[in-house]
Parts: structure tokens; sequence; C-alpha cells
């Protein structure tokens, strides 16, 4: 790691992003206990809506975990690495759900050489009225000829898993960097979702590395970095991210804020790189007078009377202490910070 001393954080700024760390965990802590809401004094967090501190905690990410790394349906490794891919693509659990109903199981790659698979999005799309989430735009260029997105994504996964046979190459890989490359090779793929999809690999049974290693900055965590430092000098985005991952206890010391991490496990760079697109985000309210190309937060936050059930890749060993969850104390209000946000 280089020197700190090219790193200029941006007085105010800076003590958001592990605000936002400590207080968006202390939320979800305090879903966990069954408190009633609000669970939060802060106006921005109790009005929009933010993903969670760590990745797995999100609902996608746990639908994943579940659902597709581990689900205990009968199926071959290469299967699953198909599921995990294809699932990654849609991240919306609609389709998975209507594609499941439609086939009587989770698809595997017999279903994707036949004409099943593309029936059941077929079913899934006019059941639900589209296939993807909103959350993020894909690529979605004809790469492959076809004249519709879906088509054209169920293409790229014909020529990855049974062309190329590139499961059993996921499963010999022995780091996320190599599982990135793999994946990024493709068309339609692109440095997000060979990133995101590279991450959700790692959280099955089937890896032999874990969320750290290599990370990879999207669009929202650079203008998050824009924010936060006034300068990053020769740092790159991913040593920026790398950084905050390594100062993440001091800095929580430093600024008062109580924070234990996901049950003993700190933040990991996916975690640290998806701060920076919250933080982004929660600046627009915040310091609306930061530039940036974003100037509001689309999405409102709607309370759920559901309780949460978290479950976590068994490999970290975590989820007997999640079904036991403790809270700890509020976070305090770090220095240099804005009266107005309510810190």
């Amino acid at each position: 790691m280089k020197a700190a001393g090219q790193l200029v954080p941006r007085s105010g700024v800076y003590e958001i992003y592990w605000y936002f760390a400590a207080e968006r965990h202390r939320i979800l802590q305090r879903r966990l206990a069954g408190d009633p809401p609000p669970w939060t004094s802060d106006p921005i967090l109790r009005e929009f809506k933010f993903t969670n501190t760590f990745r797995a905690a999100d609902r996608v990410s746990q639908y994943m975990i579940r659902q597709v790394c581990y689900h205990g349906e009968p199926c071959t490794s290469m299967d699953q690495l198909f599921q995990i891919t294809a699932f990654r693509t849609f991240s919306r659990p609609a389709t998975w759900e209507a594609v499941r109903a439609y086939l009587g199981r989770y698809p595997v790659l017999e279903d994707l050489a036949s004409s099943a698979f593309t029936a059941a999005l077929e079913h899934a799309r006019a059941l639900n009225g589209g296939l993807y989430t909103a959350a993020f735009i894909l690529c979605a260029t004809n790469a492959y000829g076809q004249p519709a997105k879906h088509l054209n994504h169920v293409e790229l996964w014909r020529h990855m898993f049974l062309q190329d046979r590139l499961g059993g190459k996921l499963a010999a890989a022995g780091s996320l960097r190599e599982v990135y490359d793999l994946l990024r090779a493709y068309p339609l793929m692109g440095d997000f979702m060979s990133y995101q999809t590279a991450i959700d690999i790692g959280y099955s049974d089937l890896a032999r590395f874990g969320e750290d290693g290599f990370t990879v900055a999207g669009p929202g965590a650079l203008r998050g970095i824009r924010k936060v430092f006034e300068s990053t000098g020769s740092y790159t985005p991913a040593d920026v991210v790398a950084w905050m991952a390594d100062h993440q206890e001091d800095e929580f010391v430093r600024l008062g804020l109580d924070f234990g991490g996901l049950w003993g496990r700190p933040l990991q760079l996916i975690d640290c790189q998806g701060l920076f697109c919250e933080t982004d985000k929660y600046c627009r309210e915040a310091v609306p007078g930061l530039a940036s190309a974003r100037t509001r937060i689309k999405a409102r936050f709607t309370p759920s009377p559901e309780p949460l059930r978290l479950f976590f890749p068994p490999k970290w060993g975590i989820n007997e202490q999640a079904a036991a969850t403790q809270i700890p104390a509020a976070p305090s209000r770090p220095a240099g910070t804005r009266q107005a946000t309510l810190f």
C-alpha cells in the first residue's frame, strides 16, 4: 500500500463514509432484533433506500446465497456455476422463481442446451413484465445476433458453459482475480458484471477464495471516491478501496464509531467499494453543494414488517452468531460533520 500522505480526505465528507457504514449496519442490527421502525434518527437514512453496509446482507445477495449457492437441489458443480452466472445477470428473484416453477427445478446445463431454459425465460418475462433488475443497466448489444437482450445472454451462456466449458476453468481458479479475468473475456460481461459474478461464485463451496484480494470500482464508487477525497494522488481507485479496508479499525475507533463488523467479520473490499457508491448517494442530500453527475436519490425507503432471517456462506462460520445477534451501542456523531444530517 502506498503512503497515506498521498490521499487528501475531504473534511466532513470523509467522515460520512465511516458514519454511514456504522449507522447503516446499526439499522440492520436493530431490524434483526425485532425493534419497530424507525430504526435510525438519521432523516436521510429514514427517507431513502440504501444498500446494506455488507453486500452479503442485501436482499438479492441473500437470495443468491440461499437459493442459488446453497439451494440443495441435485445438480452438478458445472450446473451451479451456470446458475450463479445467470442469476446474477438478472439479479431478480422473481425471474428465478418463475423459471424454477416452469421447469419444476432450478435450470441445469441440459436446459440451456435445449430450448427449455429459453422457454422458461419467456414464461418469466410474460408473467413478471420483465426479467432484469432495475438497479443497474447492463450492456444490451446484440453481440450474438439475437433480437432481444435475454436471448443474447442465453447465447452467451451457451458460449461459456457448453462451447468453452468455462465451468471447469472457474472451478479450478485459485483467486478472485482469476475468476474475474475468465469472465471478463466474454462479450456482454463488462467490468461490473464480471466482478459481481466473481464475488457470487466466491460465496459458494465451489470456490477456494474469498471476497478479498481484488476489487473493481464501479461508476458509483468512482463518484463516491471523488467526493470523499479531494485528491487521491497516484492511488488507483482499487488502491483507495484497499486503503479503506486496511484502515477501517483505526478509523472507526478514531471517530468514536461502534462497529463490530458482521459478527466479527470486517469490511471486505467489495463492501468498501459499495460504501463509496452509497456515500455518493447519501451526499446528494447531506452535502448537496458537492458537484456530482447525480443530484438526487431516486429510491424511497419503505419499511417491511417481515422479520429478517439472514444466512451466510457456512464456510464463514458466522451463522450461529447471526442467529443469536446482540445489539451494540449506537454510533456517535463524528467530528467535522454537519449538524443538519443528525450525526
